[in-house]
């Protein structure tokens, strides 16, 4: 087996873990051991981590085979013992790493213990997809804030909702279940509380399988309101991001309304826009747009991205723009 293709065959196995593991990195790991390959993927909280499911699964087998694993094995003593003295305990003679784990705790020393006991280590095999793969986990080891993703649905003229407020269903059932499971993957999920007054949301994960995110509303929601209970919060965006950080939140959905969308948005706090288009106009200008609040004064200021996906689901297209840091590579 190639580097490349245990290391592609590791990514698969973390993507199949993406909703269960937050807030551990979802990982995967895949054990060349010569006549078959053996894979595993971190477990829920608590579980253990890819290397030792590969390495349960194998036993003997691990004895001088090459490990390929997606982030570097952990050096230290947390919810489960280090994956580096499990890979080196088990004779395994080769390990290959997609990317270096920025976390204080492990941060190289993964790599070091490994090297140290006669290990010999290969590091950044199909590192770009891996960091694709893992930006929300390495976003907030390295900031402390959230990957944040903004969420919005719109006819092909740009508008959210008619003039009297309603917008259920300008999307189909194929990106409404998309857009569920966006909520699997992320650790909360946030919206106005004028949204919460105008549509009663419950903001759970219904359509596909997963975790009810944490609902966070900015402002104060209703006593009988479907998002209770939820985490109330106000004042700035980047505060609101560093609250959740610090409350272990890897990854955010704002899903609305425009006036929230437009603070993000303004605030250059977007990691990911996903807008979901259906082949449908409004007809009008009295009808709600996309963002609430003042846009830019001449054609020359206009935000400007990159498209990273275009994907039809349904009648509906599904769009994925980088958000600020990403939008100039």
């Amino acid at each position: 087996m190639s580097d490349e293709a245990g290391m592609r065959r590791a990514i698969e196995l973390a993507a199949a873990v993406r909703t269960s593991t937050s807030p551990n990195p979802w990982v995967g790991a895949v054990l060349d051991c010569g006549s078959e390959q053996i894979g595993g993927a971190t477990q829920p909280p608590g579980g253990p981590h890819a290397e030792a499911v590969a390495l349960e699964a194998a036993g003997s087998r691990a004895q001088g085979a090459t490990m390929y694993v997606t982030l570097e094995p952990c050096a230290h003593h947390g919810r489960t013992p280090p994956c580096a003295d499990a890979v080196v305990a088990a004779g395994v003679r080769r390990v290959v790493v997609g990317i270096q784990d920025p976390d204080p705790n492990v941060a190289g020393r993964g790599l070091e213990a490994l090297r140290e006991a006669g290990v010999d280590v290969t590091v950044g095999t199909c590192a770009a997809e891996v960091e694709a793969q893992l930006a929300p986990y390495l976003k907030h080891r390295r900031t402390g804030r959230p990957w944040v993703v903004l969420k919005l649905a719109a006819t092909l003229d740009g508008r959210t909702a008619a003039p009297d407020g309603t917008s259920r269903w300008i999307t189909g059932d194929a990106a409404r279940t998309d857009a569920h499971r966006l909520r699997a993957e992320s650790d909360a999920v946030l919206v106005g509380a004028g949204t919460v007054r105008a549509d009663d949301p419950s903001l759970t994960v219904r359509l596909v399988s997963g975790r009810d995110p944490q609902r966070v509303v900015l402002g104060r929601a209703p006593a009988g309101a479907r998002v209770q209970p939820a985490l109330e919060l106000a004042g700035d965006p980047g505060l609101v991001l560093d609250e959740l950080g610090g409350r272990g939140v890897l990854q955010l959905l704002v899903e609305g309304g425009a006036t929230v969308a437009h603070q993000f948005h303004a605030a250059g706090l977007v990691d990911r826009y996903v807008i979901y288009l259906a082949p449908a106009l409004s007809g009008g200008s009295d009808a709600r747009p996309l963002f609430e609040g003042t846009g830019v004064a001449t054609i020359t200021d206009l935000w400007r991205s990159r498209f990273l996906s275009v994907e039809r689901l349904g009648d509906d297209l599904r769009v994925e723009l980088a958000g600020a840091e990403g939008r100039a590579a």
